[in-house]
């Protein structure tokens, strides 16, 4: 709402959505840390249907990194936001996408990108390795890193993300949760419920001794 209004208006946006009969679920996808609407989270806290999820695209963690990606936002920053969110919205699912080799990567800030990962637990987390595209400032920034290294760097932090994603799994084991059913496969059915978003996280698999209909 910057453009037209000279203020954010997307809290007011997703109440005024969130208040229309028959829509179940809406989910947050790509928001940016720098200038977080906070009021957003008293929505997502008092709405039922505005699911309990939040994508948001961090890229990086270290200081040195996020000024040369030009994120016009400090890691103590970053940190505050996700503790305010997690504070704010109780048992929220955070997702987020991290960026490795990107050019002047040193060891330092890669090993501080895992400490992050380590101390924070994304419940849902992609990453991607830099690739320079013609005609842009990154590609023409120097001390690019070997592509031998960024896949090196990309293979450690999935596979410790792949360790947290295991066990924050486990601790749903014994839960109970609203799933929409999207297919059904052999004898089982596929679902999702609010803490998994289509096409990007995993899926629930369950079965039924009563028919479910897909969409329900």
């Amino acid at each position: 709402g910057i453009d037209l209004y000279h203020e954010q208006r997307l809290p007011e946006l997703i109440e005024r959505m969130a208040e229309i009969p028959g829509v179940e679920w809406i989910r947050l996808h790509y928001a940016y840390p720098t200038h977080f609407p906070m009021d957003l989270l008293r929505v997502m806290r008092e709405h039922d249907n505005v699911c309990k999820y939040l994508d948001i695209a961090l890229q990086h963690i270290s200081d040195h990194m996020l000024k040369r990606m030009q994120r016009h936002i400090t890691k103590q920053e970053t940190l505050d936001l996700i503790a305010k969110i997690r504070e704010e919205v109780p048992g929220i699912t955070l997702r987020t996408t991290l960026m490795v080799g990107f050019p002047g990567e040193t060891e330092e800030d890669f090993d501080e990108l895992m400490d992050f990962v380590k101390e924070i637990k994304f419940d849902r987390m992609g990453a991607f390795m830099f690739c320079p595209e013609d005609g842009t400032r990154a590609a023409e920034m120097p001390d690019q890193i070997p592509e031998e290294v960024k896949q090196e760097r990309y293979d450690r932090l999935m596979t410790l993300q792949h360790g947290v994603s295991l066990a924050q799994n486990k601790a749903r084991v014994g839960t109970t949760c609203r799933v929409l059913v999207e297919k059904k496969r052999g004898s089982r059915y596929v679902g999702r419920s609010e803490y998994e978003a289509p096409e990007t996280d995993g899926s629930i698999f369950f079965g039924s001794e009563e028919p479910c209909e897909i969409g329900s």
